[in-house]
């Protein structure tokens, strides 16, 4: 009777989903010295493992696909015929490098990233009317997303110090442009554009008084 063997004890699988049979049979192929029994070998091993897909078995991207997972579960270690290009372990152990956080106000975080953009892009802008209807546009922007915020009214004061803040004291809104538009005209522009409260639900749903058989 063949002693049993736990997994805990057995060495541990490289890609798992393929089960210890096939990491089995690759270490198999890698004891082999024949070259073409090798080349043989590793053949019926990645069409063992397309059996597992059998609908993507035959397209040509998950073959390179089953290849380099072969090689992966070798440790790179077998010299094989394939019809792709070898993988780099060198790459597959290259960490990627880490993303840029994205710049973060917290004393005005209801404000969104995209309006400091907006902001940075205004200030380069050469002055004249377009510049102005811009400054003016994001101020309202603005408005509008410290009502979503804070559901009171806002003075305008208070947005025009912020947008100052924001710049640098680069921006501000042109005299003729002002005042800036109403909290009113704000949030029902925002409700019929569909990001406040839904028509259905403020409207109270009918009674069904059909009869059910």
């Amino acid at each position: 009777m063949h002693t049993l063997q736990y997994n805990t004890k057995r060495k541990q699988l490289i890609i798992p989903e393929y089960g210890r049979h096939i990491h089995a049979m690759i270490e198999q192929a890698k004891s082999e010295t024949n070259i073409e029994e090798r080349n043989k070998k590793a053949k019926a091993i990645i069409g063992v493992m397309g059996n597992l897909n059998p609908h993507l078995r035959d397209v040509p991207d998950f073959q390179h696909k089953l290849w380099d997972q072969f090689f992966i579960m070798a440790n790179f270690d077998i010299e094989v015929e394939c019809p792709f290009e070898k993988p780099k372990k060198e790459l597959l152990d290259m960490k990627p490098e880490k993303l840029p956080y994205p710049q973060n106000y917290p004393k005005y975080r209801f404000y969104g990233n995209n309006i400091k953009r907006m902001i940075d892009v205004a200030i380069d802008w050469e002055d004249g009317e377009l510049k102005d209807v811009l400054v003016f546009t994001i101020a309202n922007h603005m408005k509008k997303n410290f009502l979503s915020w804070n559901k009171d009214s806002v003075e305008d004061v208070v947005i025009l110090s912020h947008l100052e803040e924001l710049s640098n004291g680069k921006l501000k809104v042109a005299a003729s442009q002002l005042p800036l538009s109403e909290s009113s005209d704000l949030m029902r522009f925002k409700h019929k554009n569909g990001s406040g409260p839904s028509s259905n639900q403020s409207k109270p749903r009918k009674q069904r008084n059909r009869k059910r058989y």
